[in-house]
């Protein structure tokens, strides 16, 4: 076993965990100490500690070309799980600074740990190379979703959120949790890396794989939101804080993809052609569902929901190419879905505080009220419609591209007529913003400084990564290559 003696390479390869324990402790006591009146300057604290956790990752923690099994093979140091953990991070503190001016949010200590925690999580999924470490990392990263999702404990639409979430989480989780210990019987080991051997070892049937990968496919599906998994997501979405909906639909899905990734393309390449086949499909239907759906919504968190689970269906194209490409195009989507849905999501945050509203119609004349904030809905759903020089219009052309090198010319085309379709809903909301009048457009919709600052970090990043997409892009082939 490589990680039987303590080494700096088995510090370094849990700095970001550690940096975000060490931080989740420190804004528990400041809860305890500081006045209540001060409880605000937790977001902050929160937001800043996870961007020095960043930049001193990337000073002294970048994984080596070598990928490294430390900590009894539990963990794998590769780029590919440092990537998702900066990313991770990176959701988090945007997401502490548009909670912190919200009343029920913002001063309470409870709701960052809880957020910290669930981020510590993700990390662990993102680096797990053993079926244990795996399951206790998922569960990690939920078990405070549940809790963050039903925040609003006097609201019933957030009890009912967090109530929904619970039960599908605990379902889908057992029956995953199911397979993997499938997994362990027919195999006799539980490292994801070892299973290819132990499988032409045992020369166990394609059959009975088929049905283990079933089981533990149930786990990914929800956890990416992805057909016939999806149905949760509207409802915990719209009654979740919006924040935190927001940090649903971006980093918790990511990390699902990231183990999703890993498990697949590692651990179960012997039946590669069945489940590309069945992620095909679901694919397809995930995404025409949730575009489908989402041109007849009226709430704005409902659609942005949908759309959530479309985008999956759009991943998952670049995930069934089975290549290095493919693999490049998921991460660099990941990245760029992460900031514009966020911002996304902020602008509803910031809006939803002066209007108390999160309805579709709501949003009339809201290029008068605050042109700012319109302009940052303006960035974010153009980039999310995939049109360009938003960042959005990149990471569906590397998707696409991906899908079209590897003969999959079809769902590439059906790709594209979901993109139009979507394109559809999004301007159908800018056009009520940008077009339509309200009695309310003298009333000014005031922007918090922490929200301003995050929208502002987002939206040049949506642009950026649009019109400069090559490093970006870059970054994502490294996590690629780190993942056989």
């Amino acid at each position: 076993m490589s990680g039987s003696v303590f080494n700096v390479t088995m510090f370094l390869a849990i700095l970001p965990e550690l940096w975000i324990f060490v931080l989740a402790s420190l804004v528990l006591i400041l809860d305890l100490v500081l006045p209540k009146e001060q409880h605000r300057v937790l977001g902050w604290i929160t937001a800043v500690g996870l961007i020095l956790g960043i930049l001193i990752s990337l000073l002294v923690a970048v994984p080596s070309e070598q990928a490294q099994f430390v900590w009894g093979d539990l963990i794998r140091f590769d780029r590919l799980g440092f990537v998702f953990k900066i990313l991770f991070m990176f959701g988090a503190a945007m997401t502490a600074l548009f909670s912190s001016n919200l009343e029920k949010l913002g001063q309470r200590g409870d709701f960052y740990v809880l957020m910290l925690v669930s981020t510590l999580g993700m990390c662990l999924m993102a680096s797990a190379a053993d079926v244990i470490m795996l399951y206790l990392a998922i569960e990690t990263t939920s078990i405070p979703l549940y809790v963050l999702a039903g925040f609003y404990k006097e609201d019933n639409k957030s009890t009912e959120a967090g109530f929904k979430y619970l039960l599908f989480g605990a379902m889908t989780s057992a029956i995953m949790l199911f397979g993997f210990s499938y997994l362990f019987g027919l195999t006799g080991t539980t490292n994801l890396y070892a299973l290819v051997n132990q499988v032409v070892q045992h020369q166990l049937s394609p059959f009975v794989l088929y049905g283990v990968l079933a089981f533990i496919l149930v786990g990914f599906a929800f956890k990416i939101s992805a057909f016939p998994l999806h149905f949760w997501a509207p409802d915990v979405y719209s009654g979740a804080p919006t924040p935190i909906a927001g940090y649903l639909s971006t980093a918790s899905k990511a990390a699902g993809f990231a183990v999703l990734v890993r498990v697949l393309w590692v651990g179960f390449p012997e039946i590669q052609p069945y489940w590309v086949y069945v992620m095909t499909g679901v694919s397809i239907a995930t995404m025409t569902i949730g575009n489908l759906l989402a041109l007849a919504q009226k709430d704005i968190k409902r659609l942005l929901a949908y759309s959530s689970i479309s985008h999956a269906g759009y991943v998952l194209i670049g995930f069934v190419a089975v290549s290095e490409l493919g693999a490049t195009s998921v991460i660099f989507y990941l990245i760029v879905y992460l900031l514009t849905n966020l911002a996304a999501f902020g602008t509803v945050a910031v809006f939803e505080k002066t209007s108390g509203s999160s309805e579709i119609a709501s949003f009339a004349g809201l290029s008068r009220r605050s042109p700012w904030l319109a302009m940052m809905m303006l960035v974010s759903f153009l980039s999310l419609a995939g049109m360009p020089p938003f960042g959005g219009f990149v990471i569906k052309f590397s998707v696409f591209a991906a899908a079209v090198q590897r003969g999959l010319i079809g769902l590439a085309v059906i790709g594209v007529l979901n993109s139009i379709v979507g394109l559809y809903y999004y301007l159908t909301v800018l056009k009520v913003i940008y077009l339509y009048r309200s009695e309310e457009e003298q009333v000014a919709v005031p922007i918090p400084q922490a929200s301003k600052v995050a929208l502002a970090v987002l939206c040049i990043g949506i642009i950026v990564m649009g019109v400069i997409a090559a490093p970006w892009f870059d970054i994502g082939a490294l996590g690629a290559r780190a993942l056989w």
